[in-house]
């Protein structure tokens, strides 16, 4: 295990923390500690930094409530540098977002992918902003239980293609009920980090084997 006492801070006292989702590995912020922050972050399991705006400690999450629970720190090669993975409670952005990096400036297009994040975004943006003649919006306007019998009938139709052994057909399908599913989970207020962390909180799954009775 590394020794802390090797870190190399600045002239300021201060070594620069890139704290990252343990889930998403999406980064949420660029902070600052000291030695004293460091210290409290690796007792408390609770990120805990230093203002140099206020030139005080500060524990995120203190006042809003959306703490960050350490997972694990890792420093660069260079000592100078951290890499603090977390489970937080809440948005890690003082504006309510869930990081601080939301502002694209530059994505060059031939490497533009796809991602359920980007698919995510664009279905919840047809539900707040009405599109004429979407599917999507046609879906929001129609109501939760049109999107429930959606659900229900792209189920039915991967468990046909499945039985049919298709897998061509197959993926076809799950696309469709992945894309239904995603309605859905915008319907109710559900995100993919709601998903993501209850997939995580799962770390040992039991398959229990109904056994018939010996007679």
């Amino acid at each position: 295990m590394f020794n802390p006492e090797e870190l190399k801070f600045d002239e300021n006292g201060l070594i620069p923390a890139i704290v990252v989702d343990s889930v998403t590995k999406k980064v949420l912020t660029l902070a600052y500690m000291n030695r004293e922050s460091l210290r409290i972050t690796m007792e408390r399991g609770l990120t805990c930094f230093y203002s140099r705006s206020r030139q005080e400690l500060w524990l995120k999450g203190e006042t809003s409530g959306n703490y960050q629970h350490v997972v694990s720190i890792t420093a660069d090669c260079d000592k100078d540098a951290l890499v603090v993975v977390v489970e937080p409670d809440g948005p890690a952005c003082h504006t309510g977002e869930v990081s601080c990096f939301y502002n694209p400036i530059f994505e060059n297009p031939e490497y533009k992918e796809f991602s359920l994040e980007a698919l995510s975004k664009l279905i919840e943006g047809r539900k707040i902003e009405k599109t004429e003649g979407s599917y999507t919006t046609y879906l929001f306007e129609k109501g939760r239980d049109k999107i429930l019998k959606k659900v229900g009938e792209e189920s039915t139709e991967v468990i046909i293609a499945a039985k049919g052994d298709d897998k061509k057909e197959t993926i076809y399908e799950i696309a469709d009920l992945a894309y239904h599913l995603l309605v859905l989970m915008i319907e109710m207020g559900i995100s993919l980090e709601d998903i993501h962390r209850e997939l995580a909180s799962r770390h040992v799954i039991d398959k229990k084997v109904k056994q018939e009775k010996m007679t």
